[in-house]
C-alpha cells in the first residue's frame, strides 16, 4: 500500500510538472506567433495587422537615437509606407523569450536578419492584455562588432559635429 502512496505521488508530482512546462511552452508559443506575425505582417505591408499586435501606449526604439516613437507617432510615419506598399522585411534567425513569475509580462532578444543591413537585434517586452499578448516595446538595433566599434563612435561624433 505504501508503494502505491509513493508511485501514485510520483505520478500526480510528474503530471503537476508536465503541465508546468507544457503552460510555458504554451505561452513561449503565443509570443513566438506574436513576434512573427509583426514581422510578417511588416513585410506585407499589412499596416492594421501590424499596429494591432502593441499595446496602447507601446514605444518603438529605432536605430537612430532620434527614433523614439509612441505607437501614434510611430504609426503616422510607418502607415504612410505601408500605403504605398513599401514595408520591411526582418528574418528572425533566432530567439530567446522569458516570463514573468506571473506570467503576464514577457520579454524576448532575437537576431533578425534583412537584406540591406545584414544581421540585427530585436528586443523588446510583451503584456498580456486579456488572453492576448500585445507588445509594449520594441527596440530594433544593428549590432557594432567590437573590433569596429570605436571607428563607428568616431564616425557619430563626425555626423554630429
Amino acid at each position: 500500500m505504501r508503494h502505491l502512496s509513493k508511485i501514485l505521488s510520483l505520478a500526480l508530482l510528474s503530471f503537476v510538472l508536465a503541465q508546468a512546462v507544457h503552460a510555458q511552452s504554451d505561452e513561449e508559443t503565443a509570443v513566438a506567433a506574436v513576434l512573427d506575425d509583426l514581422h510578417e505582417a511588416a513585410s506585407e505591408a499589412d499596416g492594421e495587422r501590424y499596429f494591432n499586435l502593441y499595446a496602447e501606449n507601446a514605444i518603438f526604439l529605432g536605430t537612430d537615437l532620434t527614433e523614439r516613437w509612441t505607437i501614434e507617432a510611430f504609426k503616422a510615419y510607418a502607415q504612410a509606407r505601408f500605403d504605398q506598399g513599401a514595408g520591411w522585411t526582418y528574418t528572425p534567425q533566432s530567439r530567446h523569450i522569458y516570463f514573468s513569475p506571473d506570467k503576464k509580462t514577457a520579454w524576448f532578444d532575437e537576431i533578425l536578419h534583412n537584406e540591406r543591413f545584414g544581421q540585427c537585434r530585436g528586443t523588446g517586452v510583451l503584456v498580456k492584455v486579456g488572453e492576448a499578448w500585445k507588445i509594449a516595446q520594441y527596440h530594433l538595433t544593428v549590432p557594432i562588432p567590437n573590433a569596429l566599434l570605436y571607428k563607428v563612435v568616431d564616425l557619430i561624433r563626425e555626423e554630429e559635429q
